[in-house]
């Protein structure tokens, strides 16, 4: 995948971005810029700290400290602007199981205040787009894990955002369905959509255009993916590598206190 220039105007510059959590510091000084029309990953393990990012760049959370612009505002002081410029998916998608498929889209198009001239046609669009337009009738409780994640990816773009973010949306999802998925992502960006995905699957990395490493609540390091991967087999090697490497300092750290 051909790297993006770094000047490129970006959707979304986060800078210095911290998160107390009952007096131990989540999330340290978190920076990074996601260009337009570009697939931002965050990549770690369970607990590195992806979750607590993504849901302060949604608004879900308060930082402690920090800084980010998204669209060319200042987000701490312009939520209700960005309110419809932002969609975000957390891990637990709330998605309603006694609905059909096209109820739940007709839930979420009122919750997201669409024209009633342009349901319709989003309807069509993305459940055409998720491939779902034959199940549309089908209650959601009775969809596969895979189809699930395609519904509330759906229902989280009938507003149309520019920023869509998604935390860990293939988690627990079969392999097939995982690389649907990352091809309906695909699609989204050149129809020209910025995302920001996190993943605990470090082959989804090779994915992305630009990839940050995440670990005990600090970014590692950030590039595009062949960067990381440096001289390594894979992008995975080089990721355990770096983690294994993080891990040795920290250990190091404390003995040495």
């Amino acid at each position: 995948m051909a790297d993006l220039p770094l000047n490129h105007p970006p959707v979304l510059d986060v800078r210095n971005l911290s998160l107390d959590f009952r007096q131990v510091r989540a999330v340290r000084n978190v920076s990074f810029r996601a260009p337009r029309q570009s697939i931002f990953g965050l990549v770690g393990s369970d607990g590195a700290g992806k979750s607590s990012v993504l849901r302060m760049i949604a608004g879900m959370i308060r930082p402690s400290a920090g800084a980010m612009d998204i669209n060319g505002l200042d987000a701490a002081g312009r939520r209700r602007e960005l309110k419809h410029f932002i969609g975000y998916m957390p891990q637990r998608f709330g998605l309603y199981p006694d609905l059909t498929v096209e109820e739940n889209m007709d839930f979420f198009m009122d919750v997201f205040s669409v024209p009633r001239g342009e349901r319709k046609k989003r309807k069509e669009k993305y459940l055409g787009f998720s491939n779902l337009l034959p199940f549309a009738d089908r209650l959601a409780g009775n969809l596969s894990g895979g189809m699930k994640q395609k519904l509330g990816l759906a229902c989280v773009l009938v507003h149309e955002p520019g920023l869509l973010i998604l935390d860990e949306p293939t988690n627990g999802v079969d392999p097939v369905s995982r690389r649907e998925f990352w091809d309906i992502l695909q699609n989204m960006k050149k129809a020209g959509m910025t995302l920001l995905v996190s993943t605990a699957y470090l082959d989804e990395g090779e994915k992305c255009d630009r990839l940050a490493l995440m670990h005990a609540g600090v970014i590692l390091e950030q590039n595009a993916p062949g960067v990381l991967r440096g001289d390594h087999p894979s992008l995975e090697a080089a990721i355990v590598a770096r983690l294994r490497e993080a891990d040795e300092e920290i250990a190091h750290d404390t003995f040495a206190l």
